[in-house]
């Protein structure tokens, strides 16, 4: 069953961002736009590349109002020790938020069946606290965020313009498409 277009689950998590542990829950991803993205572990080996890339382009999803939260199913003190031994890590600015119940890994349907750890799941979550956009991909398989960051636009973009929808590659102020019967068999 697919997660587009539900509503976001309870959850109340600590998070470690910007030197200090913070209480997260779902009432944050609300009321504006959220990424959540999903990793297996710390310490391991295409997670630091995909956090860092995230890192790099923070600035730029803070400017469309996004806020960025990675989760794993380590603690929070396991964050804090890995943004403070990684020189890729140590960029990182937005929440990184510990799950080591599960609770959050399970409500995105992201947990490995016995293993407690999470896919590498991405989701783009609207103000409402509905799920617009979700991917999941192989652990060996990376993300790239300047990607994600397309999609979070084309996200906005169809919630601020009812009627119209954004075509593959579409970047910002690029044509759109209205679904319409005139439409049909012409693309």
């Amino acid at each position: 069953m697919s997660l587009i277009n539900t509503e976001i689950k309870p959850f109340a998590a600590t998070a470690y961002q910007n030197g200090e542990f913070i209480e997260v829950t779902d009432a944050n991803l609300r009321g504006q736009w959220s990424v959540v993205v999903f990793y297996p572990a710390d310490f391991t080996f295409v997670c630091p590349t995909e956090l860092e890339d995230l890192a790099d382009h923070y600035a730029e999803f803070r400017k469309l109002g996004v806020e960025i939260y990675s989760v794993s199913t380590d603690t929070h003190f396991s964050h804090k020790a890995w943004h403070d031994s990684s020189e890729a890590i140590g960029k990182i600015q937005y929440p990184m938020v510990a799950d080591p119940t599960g609770t959050i890994t399970n409500n995105f349907e992201v947990m490995r069946e016995g293993q407690g750890l999470a896919d590498r799941g991405t989701f783009v979550i609207d103000p409402e606290g509905r799920i617009q956009v979700m991917e999941v991909t192989a652990e060996g398989v990376g993300r790239d965020a300047a990607e994600l960051l397309r999609k979070v636009k084309a996200a906005q973009y169809v919630a601020a313009h009812p009627g119209e929808v954004c075509p593959a590659k579409w970047k910002e102020g690029e044509k759109t498409l209205k679904p319409s019967l005139d439409l049909v068999g012409k693309i």
